[in-house]
């Protein structure tokens, strides 16, 4: 039987402002072959609502729309890569169970888990999944707390290797090279952690806010796709618009406080 594929749909980037988050996270279709001859259409995070008509019009590229996705995994419930849930009115919703659990009460330190966070996803049947779920033939849930209490990536057997699907358990190839997440709203030692295991594990990362890459032995990244990324309606030459070249990350830890779910 063939082996599964993983195709990007939207782009995640590492874009800061001045004036507020982008936040556009990577949204990736899986499609496994299944033994009855069918495809099973993974769709792993959704992106935020201000992406939902460039998200329809990437489905409807490779011939297909949102209706036709039948699982959706959402790798943790930060408001960037929830929020465009409503669009996939046919698929089984899947997270992690910690995950379901802590959004019933974030800590006051997690400005990417809104007090509505549980309201939107109360309206759809949202089914618990823990590490070795198998959604598909070759596709696989892995555990990778620490940037949020139960955070979960999609691992997939490809004919390019190991493909795992990180979501912000590596948001891009800086925290992978680092072996250090820079952006943590629970538990930094858990997240840390949780970087090296899914670089381990896997040929190819598909991160939550990059391109994605391989890391060669030494560390080095390899790109897989282009970078594209377009501003409107703004000019190089505009007055106040400013470029902060800085390649380094500025890590932001706001962990939540000891026994918070206990």
């Amino acid at each position: 039987m063939p082996k599964p594929t993983v195709h990007t749909l939207l782009h995640g980037y590492q874009v800061e402002s001045t004036v507020g988050d982008i936040a556009f996270c990577s949204v990736t279709l899986i499609e496994a072959p299944d033994p009855a001859g069918g495809l099973r259409r993974i769709v792993v995070d959704t992106g935020h609502f201000g992406r939902g008509v460039v998200l329809r019009r990437a489905l409807a590229a490779r011939g297909i729309s949102a209706s036709d996705i039948d699982v959706l995994l959402l790798t943790h419930a930060h408001w960037d890569h929830v929020q465009g849930i409503e669009h996939f009115d046919n698929a089984v919703v899947v997270a992690h169970p910690r995950e379901l659990d802590y959004i019933s009460n974030p800590h006051s330190g997690d400005h990417a888990t809104p007090a509505w966070t549980k309201a939107v996803l109360d309206r759809y049947d949202v089914r618990s999944v823990t590490e070795g779920h198998d959604l598909a033939p070759g596709v696989s849930v892995v555990e990778a707390p620490g940037h949020s209490p139960g955070t979960i990536a999609a691992c997939v057997d490809t004919d390019d290797g190991i493909v795992v699907v990180t979501g912000d358990a590596i948001q891009n190839a800086m925290v992978a090279q680092q072996r250090r997440n820079a952006l943590v709203f629970w538990n930094e030692e858990q997240a840390n952690r949780s970087v090296g295991k899914l670089v381990d594990l896997s040929d190819v990362v598909r991160p939550g806010h990059d391109q994605p890459f391989r890391l060669s032995a030494a560390g080095e990244v390899e790109y897989l796709e282009e970078f594209s990324f377009g501003l409107r309606r703004v000019l190089p030459d505009t007055p106040g618009l400013t470029f902060d070249l800085q390649p380094e990350l500025t890590p932001h830890i706001a962990e939540a406080p000891p026994g918070w779910m206990d």
